[in-house]
């Protein structure tokens, strides 16, 4: 029996993934019948045969520039998309914050949306019942949860998804970048309520540009460049030289 504290949550093994991206696509009919030859494509690797493990219980920051395949790696362990070659898997319940108000219905309410949302992460309605008034409190939207969610800035979608997700007892977190909206208060209240999950033996994977947040929260980093890992290690010792390359 392996030792819970070694227990792999996430396994990726030989992953790559490419995407078409059309260079002069016919918008269209018209453009499509004259130009019926401009459809000209090229395929982009966006990650090439990424290896990695997180283990039960780290909190991994995945950082690079824009266009470095963190964002795209983290949707692969949610299983939003697939590798074309190699595999991903997970072990445990996992819970994502990827886009936000993704699985949200616009004309439903806040509260009708915790239901939905929540049953999606596998709650039943007696699960949800009881975490209700929780997450209505964490999420600070007061009567503003009877409301449609159309109504809603971005920063009170992520208030409500971000009130879901940490309430549904999952044994994996992924967040992407969803901290970066919304006011400090919440920021700081968010990353308070990561870091008391992370003390509950909790596995957490996020991408971020806030480095600070990184060596704060984080006891690993692995730095993606060109859809590449090109380092894997102690947060300050990753971060002094991912600042070192983009200078």
């Amino acid at each position: 029996m392996q030792d819970n504290k070694e227990m792999d949550r996430i396994v990726v093994q030989n992953v790559y993934k490419t995407f078409d991206v059309y260079l002069d696509k016919a918008n269209s009919l018209k453009e499509k019948m004259l130009f019926w030859k401009r459809n000209r494509k090229e395929k982009r690797e966006v990650l090439k045969n990424i290896n990695l493990t997180v283990k039960n219980g780290e909190a991994v920051a995945l950082i690079g520039v824009n266009g470095s395949g963190k964002s795209t790696l983290l949707k692969l362990m949610t299983k939003i998309i697939y590798p074309n070659k190699g595999k991903i898997t997970t072990y445990g319940k996992l819970t994502s914050l990827l886009e936000l108000g993704a699985g949200f219905h616009p004309d439903f309410s806040g509260r009708e949306n915790i239901y939905f949302n929540a049953s999606i992460f596998g709650l039943t309605r007696q699960q949800i019942d009881a975490r209700l008034d929780k997450i209505i409190e964490f999420s600070e939207l007061g009567s503003y949860i009877d409301n449609p969610v159309r109504t809603y800035s971005s920063g009170m979608y992520m208030r409500l998804a971000f009130a879901v997700a940490i309430n549904v007892d999952a044994d994996i977190l992924l967040v992407d970048e969803v901290l970066a909206v919304g006011d400090q208060h919440f920021q700081d209240k968010c990353i308070a309520k990561m870091k008391e999950l992370k003390e509950e033996g909790k596995t957490m994977v996020f991408v971020t540009h806030s480095l600070g947040t990184v060596k704060e929260f984080c006891n690993r980093a692995v730095w993606l460049s060109n859809g590449e890992i090109r380092m894997d290690g102690k947060p300050d010792d990753v971060i002094e030289k991912y600042l070192e390359e983009i200078k």
